[in-house]
């Protein structure tokens, strides 16, 4: 009989083993999964491991994908860390979206390639002031910040809804539900010809090193973290709990936002009711895989793309839904949660747990 006994400290070895072995979890539970289906599961998983990362340009699109998912954990990253737990990321980066493609929207032949600039700064505005709005209600009224930002999520998607039907439906676009597509001007810049990475990528990268400094190596990033998990202590050492609240949502606002303007003046081109397709939610996953520790997020990052466009391969090879994604994401959270009670536990026989009980008596 297996029993578990409580460590005198969490194992640092199973921090770093819990992710990759749910990880390993979820390939064997994928791979059942593709047998129920009557799917082959070596093709299923080629889908999701492979065929991301078999070419340059699928390589490419992955660094597309993995862009906005790394951008928004980063920010969720500084508020976990905080004990501020923001949930509405989406919506904050649908606000981005939205004000940055308000800023495209003004463009003409005349502009020059700095709007570019003013696009993602109006991205990084909506996506804080946003978050502000979580912030306020939390810091006033003491209200619940994971209530407040998840129902927020909802106010933002309905207006961009409300805008793509309404005042910036295209004229010529046959009735669809869009905005004019941008002008060239306005697209950001791409790293390379023929692939559709553009600079946020390095800005996600250069946030990642930011992040980590800030987070390990600066006295405001120590008070940033002690200010939230212990507000009475960071009273005691004059550090500001409020102001950790303020920070917290403020960053985790303004990245989300800058990933919307990335994806809207990016790979998208303008503004649709698709813009939000979840990546505010896979973040949260990405963040705890990644171990709230830039680096770890920057893999993690990947590897929820990868499950991305695994999942629209897969729809479209095999004919499995659209819902296969969000599976194998709530596949891997799951099984990282179970995985991580190997931190805090160890596995021990019932006997032998008895036997030295015993013995100590």
């Amino acid at each position: 009989m297996l029993k578990l006994e409580l460590r005198p400290q969490a194992s640092p070895v199973w921090s770093v083993a819990s992710p990759l072995l749910a990880l390993a979890i979820t390939v064997v539970l994928g791979s059942l999964l593709f047998i129920a289906l009557g799917k082959d599961p070596v093709r299923g998983l080629q889908m999701f491991f492979w065929e991301p990362i078999k070419s340059n340009y699928a390589l490419g699109e992955l660094m597309v994908k993995a862009t906005p998912l790394l951008l928004i954990a980063l920010g969720l990253a500084v508020c976990f860390r905080s004990n501020v737990w923001n949930i509405g990321a989406e919506g904050q980066f649908v606000l981005g979206a939205i004000c940055a493609g308000g800023v495209a929207l003004l463009a003409d032949k005349e502009s020059s390639r700095w709007i570019v600039l003013g696009i993602l700064l109006a991205g990084i505005a909506g996506g804080m002031a946003w978050a502000g709005i979580t912030a306020f209600l939390r810091d006033r009224f003491n209200a619940n910040e994971i209530l407040v930002s998840l129902m927020l999520v909802y106010v933002a998607v309905q207006l961009l809804v409300w805008l793509v039907f309404g005042p910036w439906k295209d004229p010529g676009g046959y009735n669809f539900p869009q905005s004019k597509t941008f002008d060239a001007v306005t697209q950001v810049p791409r790293l390379m010809k023929g692939s559709r990475v553009s600079i946020g990528l390095l800005i996600a990268l250069a946030g990642a090193a930011a992040l980590w400094i800030f987070l390990f190596r600066t006295r405001a990033g120590f008070a940033q973290q002690v200010g939230g998990l212990a507000p009475a202590a960071a009273r005691y050492a004059g550090f500001s709990s409020r102001k950790a609240l303020w920070v917290a949502l403020l960053v985790s606002g303004g990245a989300a936002g800058l990933a919307g303007a990335l994806e809207v003046a990016g790979p998208v081109g303008q503004l649709t009711p698709y813009i939000p397709v979840g990546y505010g939610f896979a973040a949260i996953i990405v963040a705890f895989v990644g171990r709230l520790h830039p680096v770890g997020m920057v893999f993690s990052a990947i590897l929820m793309s990868m499950f991305y466009i695994g999942g629209e391969l897969a729809q479209s090879r095999m004919g499995l839904p659209k819902s296969i994604t969000g599976l194998f994401q709530g596949l891997l959270l799951f099984a990282l949660l179970a995985c991580d009670t190997l931190m805090v536990y160890r596995v021990r026989w019932g006997k032998t747990a008895d036997a030295g009980r015993k013995a100590v008596a």
